[in-house]
């Protein structure tokens, strides 16, 4: 039986390896774990991959968020988002001290609907360019402009991905990123970084992660220990040059899952025409998920639920007010979508083993979508 993975981080590591210990020797020997000389290299590089003037490495994705909302001054102010995400887009606002402002998602991308966006209680939007594929930009940053709203981009999944050919992380006045190990670019350990144009919330952002300091002993506010790795970054640095390519793998996988899924009772992802999607996650809608997930597991596949709970309904933001029915595009495909196996080394023949184990499960069900 084949053992199928989620995410095979050790193929890539194998790939990569002579560079990564390379880079990593060298840093040992110079004994600059904390920020430093690779930090500063990687916070160069990615800026101009996205093509913002500023990236300030930092200690997470969740970080990046609290920070970014911080250096807008978010405490006190609504900001909108959605509550099809993980959790910690919404643990940032509240961070911040911010209000969340939860609006629905659109059916077919999964990212928030603009129509939903009623902006009169806010004054921060934060979109989530959710499994890889980026908010529809276009709409929000109207929305935006028209009542004065500052957007700050939750990049978390979307490395590399566009909207009417501009990067995710770029239409805000802060981009945030997360490089969790099984990120479409990972480090080897927790690790995050904000990108933005404007020098004074880059410098603040620099100030907050090192305890509200510039120079060492003096702290010109009280900040926290948010501070990204070296070792992290030196291996971010050697990833950075593969993203791209790694980035077209994976719509290239997309396509095959596609087209393994053309006659099967599966909802595939929706790509909106001025999007080019990253696929961090390949996500389905249907039936039966929670019977199908374990009979692909008896089978050897792995899977995954991104997200079982919308965040409106997790216990932990109970306090909000919100009950079932509230938000019901984000409850129903929090009911019916699946995640499956996505990297960029997945083979067409493991895609087409999921496919037949998928296609076996409906066989003899009638279907409705």
């Amino acid at each position: 039986m084949k053992k199928i993975q989620m995410v095979d981080l050790s193929t890539q590591y194998k790939y990569l390896k002579k560079d990564i210990w390379k880079r990593w020797k060298k840093l040992c020997s110079s004994s600059s774990f904390i920020l430093g000389e690779e930090v500063t290299k990687f916070e160069e590089e990615f800026a101009e991959y996205c093509g913002r003037r500023y990236a300030v490495g930092v200690s997470s994705g969740t970080s990046a968020l609290h920070l970014a909302l911080e250096a807008v001054d978010a405490k006190g102010k609504g900001v909108i988002t959605t509550p099809l995400t993980f959790i910690a887009t919404c643990e940032a606002i509240i961070q911040a001290g911010g209000n969340i402002r939860f609006r629905d998602v659109n059916p077919e991308y999964y990212t928030i609907n603009p129509d939903k966006i009623n902006a009169e209680d806010a004054e921060i939007i934060l979109p989530v360019h959710l499994y890889g594929q980026p908010a529809e930009m276009d709409a929000i940053y109207n929305i935006a402009d028209e009542h004065n709203l500052k957007i700050i981009e939750d990049c978390a999944q979307s490395h590399g991905a566009e909207f009417r050919g501009r990067k995710a992380g770029t239409f805000g006045k802060v981009g945030c990123f997360s490089f969790y190990p099984g990120k479409n670019l990972g480090a080897y350990g927790d690790a995050g970084c904000v990108v933005c144009d404007d020098k004074e919330i880059a410098d603040l952002i620099r100030r907050l992660r090192t305890h509200g300091s510039m120079d060492k002993y003096y702290h010109t506010e009280v900040g926290y220990n948010y501070r990204l790795d070296a070792l992290q970054a030196a291996v971010l640095r050697i990833k950075l040059k593969y993203l791209d390519e790694w980035n077209e793998s994976r719509r290239e996988k997309a396509e095959l899952y596609n087209l393994a899924f053309k006659d099967l009772p599966v909802k595939t992802p929706a790509v909106h025409k001025d999007a080019l999607h990253v696929y961090h996650q390949y996500v389905i809608l249907v039936q039966e998920r929670d019977k199908l997930i374990m009979k692909l597991a008896q089978d050897g596949i792995a899977t995954a639920v991104h997200y079982p709970v919308p965040v409106h309904l997790q216990p932990s933001f109970s306090f909000l007010g919100y009950t079932e029915g509230d938000f019901p595009e984000s409850e129903r495909i929090s009911k019916e979508c699946l995640s499956l196996p996505m990297y960029p080394e997945l083979k067409p023949s493991d895609i087409e083993y999921i496919a037949d184990k998928i296609k076996k499960f409906y066989e003899p069900r009638p279907f409705k979508m």
